[in-house]
């Protein structure tokens, strides 16, 4: 398809025949263990498994297996050969599936319809304030969606005795892009460093060659994510701004002052919706229509009536509040010191309950990684 579109767009009428082909759910994550398992055992790193059933649960370990994170066979050998499943364990893993499955219920699913009513009204007919408004709620709804996911798989993980890695350490607190991406998907960017970025060389080659192993990193992470142009353009536009960070702004961006914190908050809070938006919209057409609204200065076009934008914000208001406020790590860490007393139970069986009814009722239950 992507051959076939760089075709029609040099004015060659010739195009490929292409098969319409399902793929496997979770193919990307446990695609990813089986290269880091081979590549180890190559390495010297670990031994080779000779058990069938011990290597295929690392590789189909179910919680984990459609939605990260992603986890190297060292990291659970010893478990897959002998652990202990406790009380302890099972009531600490239920707490944490509990507290995953809101993030996704309660926060991304609902935010996920501010977005989608956003998608329906038609980027042509959105005003710049409900364009930004779609955004952020695209950037939260992705966020606690594979956030929650992630929180579930560790809590599974615990009830059945395997310690899974974190995958997420609250990004949206981040002063960099840099720094994003270290708290963002942290499995994944670990894959990466250890098998892609480290054997090209690092940054121990000089700085031209530092910059092409980002790029040749980046340019991966976008096609992992999907095999289209705006995963590619997504990915190179984060190499773009890491580059410029390491050779320029950084230190800037992490100074003490107070001007510093703030701009580089400000920085990362632009950053974060204009990229999930190129994430998001795979048609470069409609991609340029709503960056446009987003930055209408570019086309010199009135902007669209407020009362959508209005609208919208009136009625999301709750939810896109509780987004900001549980997007840091100040609600976590309140709740780990009320979690095994009597108010945390009852805060986890009304989120528990909560979030049943909302799965019962059927309301917006989308599965976001389901495409990547």
């Amino acid at each position: 398809d992507n051959i076939n579109w760089l075709l029609k767009t040099c004015g060659v009428n010739w195009q490929f025949f292409t098969l319409n082909v399902s793929l496997p759910l979770g193919i990307s994550f446990y695609t990813f263990q089986i290269v880091s398992y081979i590549i180890d055992v190559y390495r010297g790193r670990v031994k080779a498994d000779k058990s069938f059933v011990s290597l295929g649960a690392y590789i189909c370990m179910f919680p984990q297996l459609i939605a990260g994170p992603i986890v190297v066979y060292s990291d659970i050998s010893n478990a897959l050969k002998e652990r202990r499943i406790s009380i302890q364990n099972i009531d600490r893993g239920l707490k944490t599936f509990i507290i995953g499955l809101g993030y996704k219920v309660i926060i991304a699913n609902r935010i996920g319809t501010l977005w989608n009513e956003v998608c329906t009204i038609g980027f042509e007919s959105i005003s710049t304030p409900l364009a930004w408004l779609g955004a952020f709620a695209y950037s939260m709804q992705l966020y606690f969606d594979f956030w929650g996911y992630s929180v579930m798989a560790i809590g599974l993980g615990d009830m059945l005795g395997f310690s899974m890695p974190e995958n997420f350490r609250y990004p949206y607190m981040a002063r960099s892009v840099t720094e994003f991406w270290r708290r963002w998907h942290i499995t994944l960017g670990a894959w990466f460093r250890e098998y892609v970025y480290i054997p090209l060389g690092g940054n121990r080659k000089g700085t031209l060659r530092t910059i092409f192993h980002l790029f040749v990193v980046w340019l991966l992470v976008g096609f992992w994510h999907g095999a289209a142009w705006n995963f590619v353009f997504w990915g190179l536009l984060i190499f773009v701004l890491l580059v410029i960070e390491k050779t320029i702004t950084l230190r800037f961006l992490n100074g003490k002052n107070i001007f510093a914190w703030l701009l580089s908050h400000l920085y990362v809070m632009l950053y974060i919706p204009v990229s999930w938006i190129i994430f998001a919209i795979t048609d470069f057409s409609e991609l340029r229509v709503y960056l446009l609204k987003m930055f209408p200065f570019f086309s010199g076009a009135p902007t669209a009536s407020l009362n959508d934008f209005w609208r919208l914000l009136n009625l999301y208001a709750p939810l896109l509040i509780a987004s900001v406020i549980f997007s840091v790590s100040y609600p976590q860490k309140l709740f780990e010191k009320i979690r095994d007393k009597a108010l945390g139970i009852l805060i986890l069986l009304v989120v528990f309950w909560y979030s049943v009814y909302l799965l019962a009722i059927g309301i917006n239950n989308p599965f976001l990684y389901f495409r990547f």
